[in-house]
């Protein structure tokens, strides 16, 4: 396993499975996802648009990354913003640019 500025990397990783109930006693399974990346920090904003969500999840300090997402899926993973959660990154590409 590759450790990068304190992540693990290429590996599998376990997140929750989704339920209309999100407490811990919902009785979900864990489950296996394909994607490689999946970073853990504390949701720091969340901004409603009409039908998506700009949701910052801060990583380590000064290190946060963004993610637009549904409406729906904030409600369905019941993200607050104080909470943790996971930005799960898989790519087939990613593009790199200099100045």
């Amino acid at each position: 396993m590759q450790a990068n500025r304190g992540f693990a990397v290429d590996r599998a990783y376990t997140a929750a499975v989704l339920s209309p109930d999100p407490s811990p006693n919902h009785g979900g399974m864990a489950m296996k996802v394909s994607a490689r990346n999946s970073l853990p920090g504390t949701v720091r904003k969340i901004e409603e648009g009409a039908v998506n969500a700009e949701v910052t999840i801060e990583l380590a300090p000064k290190l946060v990354i963004v993610s637009i997402i549904t409406l729906d899926a904030v409600k369905t993973l019941g993200l607050k913003v104080g909470e943790r959660a996971y930005a799960v990154i898989k790519a087939s590409s990613v593009m790199v640019g200099v100045d």
